[in-house]
C-alpha cells in the first residue's frame, strides 16, 4: 500500500507530462467508473498519462482530481486543502519542525481506504515535499536545494 501511495504521489508530481484528451478519447470502462462514482460531477476535464487517466471536476463546490488506470479501476482522488484542514497533529508538527518555511502546495489524497497528505514547503534555500499517510507523522518525500 505504501508503494502505491508513493507511486501515485510521484505520478501526480509529474503533471507536466499530461496531454489533453477529450471525453471521446477516454475508454468506456473509465468513463463508466467515473460516472458511477461521481454522477453529480460538473466542469469535467480529462487528461491522460502513459498508463492512467486524470479527471478534474467539481462536486459539492470543491475542485477534485480523480485518477483511473487504463482498465477503469479507481486509483485515488485528490483535493487541494489549507493547512487548517490537516489533522491537528500534522499541523503542529509542521509548525514545530518547519516554522521557517512557507507552504507552496498542499493536497489530500484518498484511495483504497487510505488517506494521505502531501505538502510542499519552501524557504530561500530549499524546497521540501513531505508526506503523511493515515494521519501519521510527516516523512520527507523529496528534497531539493534551490539554485
Amino acid at each position: 500500500m505504501k508503494k502505491m501511495m508513493i507511486a501515485l504521489a510521484l505520478m501526480f508530481s509529474i503533471t507536466m507530462s499530461y496531454a489533453f484528451t477529450g471525453e471521446e478519447a477516454v475508454s468506456k470502462q473509465v468513463l463508466a467508473a467515473f460516472k458511477t462514482e461521481y454522477a453529480s460531477a460538473t466542469e469535467v476535464a480529462w487528461t491522460t498519462g502513459n498508463s492512467y487517466y486524470k479527471v478534474a471536476f467539481t462536486m459539492n463546490e470543491q475542485r477534485l482530481f480523480a485518477y483511473y488506470n487504463t482498465q477503469g479501476e479507481f486509483m485515488a482522488v485528490t483535493r487541494n486543502i489549507s493547512s487548517f484542514q490537516l489533522p491537528l497533529n500534522l499541523q503542529s508538527s509542521l509548525k514545530k519542525s518547519y516554522g521557517n518555511y512557507w507552504i507552496s502546495d498542499l493536497f489530500e489524497m484518498a484511495g483504497n481506504d487510505v488517506t494521505g497528505y502531501y505538502v510542499t514547503l519552501e524557504n530561500a534555500d530549499s524546497k521540501v515535499v513531505l508526506k503523511a499517510t493515515g494521519g501519521s507523522d510527516w516523512s520527507v518525500f523529496k528534497k531539493n536545494r534551490k539554485s
